[in-house]
């Protein structure tokens, strides 16, 4: 190779390095502030908050290179036990989006395991934001789970008449006791089809994220631990962790934004 050629390329290798010093110093910033929870999309929208504007494949690139790239996910527990007598309207008919919050809400719960322990977690979620407006957890997956959890959902006044609520097609949804709380509150009950995961993919989704950016990253012995753990990521999901699907801002930002228009 001659000199001139050799030189050229160190040169040019240098400068690449320091054009993006900066940028690789914040990416690093806040997948550390995220616990790597970030893939390079999301982190992308938060380098633009952060005032760096570059392209997607960029950010891959720079995230591959440094060792940043988050994790990929796995799956999750089913509730369902064979044929119910009393099965709603898929009224959702995976139409994902709302105009405003507290009108097309989903659940669903999953299942963990601490130690000899399982933990059930039971969560619904709001589709304009989805932010998780309730939750709750039992180390069996009772009746007592799913009440409980719309109980607490109830309690907080942030639904309108004729709301949705979407789940699968668990044992749970189907008892009296469930249909009963939905009827009292004006609540309208859906369930995706028998065996179709699809139609309750928001919740998936949401589980799926819970475990890979929080449950795989650790190993758990102790339930309570467990569910201190999930308490903080819930509180992070909804206060702080953007959302591609609402403009690069947490789910309860961008519901203040909203109410503010």
């Amino acid at each position: 190779m001659p000199r001139s050629t050799y030189y050229y390329q160190c040169a040019r290798s240098d400068t690449t390095t320091d054009k993006y010093a900066d940028i690789v110093l914040a990416i690093q910033a806040i997948y550390k502030h995220h616990a790597g929870r970030y893939g390079y999309r999301r982190m992308t929208l938060a380098l633009r908050k952060e005032g760096f504007t570059l392209n997607h494949k960029t950010v891959r690139k720079l995230m591959k290179e440094h060792g940043l790239l988050c994790q990929l996910r796995r799956k999750k527990y089913r509730s369902y036990m064979g044929g119910c007598s009393v099965t709603a309207e898929n009224l959702l008919a995976r139409n994902f989006r709302a105009c405003s919050s507290g009108l097309k809400w989903c659940t669903d719960i999953t299942e963990f395991r601490a130690g000899t322990h399982k933990l059930y977690l039971s969560v619904i979620q709001d589709l304009f934001n989805k932010e998780i407006v309730a939750w709750h957890t039992s180390l069996r997956p009772s009746l007592g789970l799913v009440c409980k959890t719309l109980d607490k959902s109830l309690k907080g006044k942030n639904y309108r008449p004729e709301l949705i609520l979407h789940s699968d097609q668990g044992w749970h949804y189907h008892t009296l006791m469930w249909r009963s709380m939905l009827a009292d509150a004006g609540i309208r009950p859906s369930m995706s089809r028998k065996g179709n995961c699809l139609d309750n993919a928001v919740m998936e989704n949401f589980f799926s994220h819970l475990k890979t950016e929080m449950y795989y990253r650790k190993e758990y012995r102790d339930p309570e631990e467990l569910r201190r753990d999930i308490a903080k990521y819930i509180h992070y999901f909804n206060q702080e962790r953007i959302s591609l699907k609402t403009g690069g801002v947490s789910p309860v930002e961008y519901r203040a934004q909203v109410e503010k228009q």
